[in-house]
């Protein structure tokens, strides 16, 4: 032990500066008091919390109220030892890293150790710096593994992205102001808005700006996910916990953590998962599905809804309790007829992203082009914009005059209610693509479930 005081006193934190060590967090479990003062004297300096246990039973209670990244784990514990807590871990669904050490082993331990999920075996007596490179391995590989699954689901959704938010008016500019307030706080926020105003535009800036912004941004849309797998996509699951579940799969809360979960059209979400939800909220742990353990979990809400919660409540189909959870601070997205002004500014943001894209020259936006889109109502807000540009741009021209139809289709009646022009709109994009309800839900901008819905509450028959 005493070449292990020297060690540590030799050690170095800032050798490893290019590796961002306080972002993570480390439990040793073992019963030498020695060896945990060694690792502790280690990793303190360099991690954001270090944790001690001397047994299972200890490190159990400690990880019931604390996340940790990675567990260093000695194989002989007294009572259960190490390898069997090991498995056990595995089986309820723990998904950090485990280091496992020992001083005596020999290859059908080590086998054993990797078939039960270790993530690397190191012999006693180990120097400081053989410890400190299996530790930054295993921090890297995690880190590799979300950021790979973040670009996935970024590549996925680019399609519908805009960076940023675009407009110079005065809403605009209002709107900004207060994300950027918001935003250094950790509190829950809800968004709301007509469907295709920028809500996760909004959520992004949110976090950008956030101290979470280093961290994950994991957006997921609550209607597009069938309602028997949505709760395994949130909080993950067992292998064998339901049919189909053939292996064990993290949830998009472990996927998040120490930064932003955007849950859009949170008011689709079943009745049964709100319960399970506002639990999470409120508790800031997570039990994947077949799995007995709760994972404590660090992920900042933010919630969007093109429904008036507030109606759903009354209607008896959202749950109060989480509506008020999820309200702490509620954010209204102007639609687009709100600030017509911004339009030039976005018509030419869409126009230099999508030139990009599709590979396309640009069309020239004259005065008179940008004084028509202007008058015109955007029923489908920036989205139906975008989707304007895009189809512009493969055409070589500008469509203006289904713009014009649409008007005519809409009315001119002022006294229209803006109820009964989105049920025109969406019933005359339906009757232009055949009844297909696939095609006009993606030339509206909503998911196929949402246009559903709005069909059935109107006792439209679409098939």
């Amino acid at each position: 032990m005493v070449q292990y005081e020297r060690e540590v006193l030799a050690g170095n934190p800032a050798s490893s500066a290019e590796f961002n060590w306080q972002a993570h967090s480390v439990l040793v479990v073992d019963d030498e008091e020695g060896m945990r003062s060694f690792l502790e004297r280690a990793l303190k300096p360099r991690c954001g919390l270090v944790e001690t246990a001397p047994d299972a039973e200890h490190a159990m209670r400690l990880m019931a109220r604390l996340h940790f990244d990675l567990l260093i784990l000695d194989i002989a514990l007294p009572g259960k030892s190490g390898l069997d807590w090991l498995h056990q871990l595995r089986e309820h669904g723990f998904a950090g890293d485990v280091i496992l050490i020992t001083a005596f082993a020999d290859l059908d331990t080590a086998i054993n150790a990797l078939r039960g999920g270790a993530s690397d075996f190191i012999l006693k007596p180990f120097r400081v710096d053989q410890i400190l490179n299996s530790i930054k391995n295993c921090f890297q590989r995690a880190h590799l593994a979300r950021e790979n699954f973040i670009l996935r689901r970024e590549l996925a959704g680019l399609s519908a992205d805009v960076e940023g938010l675009v407009g110079h008016s005065a809403t605009m500019e209002s709107l900004r102001a207060v994300l950027r307030r918001v935003a250094q706080m950790p509190s829950t926020v809800l968004l709301l808005g007509e469907s295709g105003t920028g809500k996760e535009v909004a959520a992004r800036a949110l976090h950008r700006m956030s101290p979470r912004a280093q961290r994950p941004f994991v957006p997921v849309n609550c209607a597009s996910i069938a309602a028997e797998l949505i709760e395994s996509e949130l909080f993950g699951h067992l292998k064998g916990a339901f049919t189909g579940a053939t292996e064990s799969r993290n949830g998009l809360f472990y996927y998040a953590h120490g930064g932003t979960l955007f849950l859009d059209e949170i008011s689709e979400l079943p009745l049964a998962l709100q319960t399970r939800l506002l639990r999470v909220l409120e508790e800031r742990k997570v039990r994947p599905v077949g799995s007995e353990r709760e994972v404590p979990v660090d992920v900042r809400i933010v919630a969007a809804s093109n429904r008036k919660l507030a109606a759903e409540v009354a209607a008896g189909r959202f749950r109060q309790d989480l509506y008020f959870r999820l309200a702490v601070v509620d954010i209204e997205i102007p639609p687009l007829r709100e600030r017509a002004e911004d339009i030039p500014d976005l018509a030419r943001h869409f126009m230099n992203l999508l030139t990009l894209q599709l590979g396309v020259a640009p069309l020239a936006l004259s005065h008179g082009l940008l004084a028509q889109l202007a008058a015109y109502g955007w029923p489908g807000n920036v989205r139906e914009l975008r989707n304007f540009i895009e189809r512009s741009l493969i055409l070589g021209g500008f469509p203006v005059d289904a713009l014009s139809a649409r008007g005519d289709v809409l009315g001119s009646d002022a006294d229209l209610s803006l109820d009964e022009v989105e049920k025109r709109h969406i019933l005359h994009m339906l009757d232009a693509c055949g009844g297909n309800k696939s095609e006009a839900a993606r030339r509206l901008g909503v998911s196929r479930k949402t246009l559903e819905r709005k069909c059935a509450d109107w006792g439209e028959s679409v098939t």
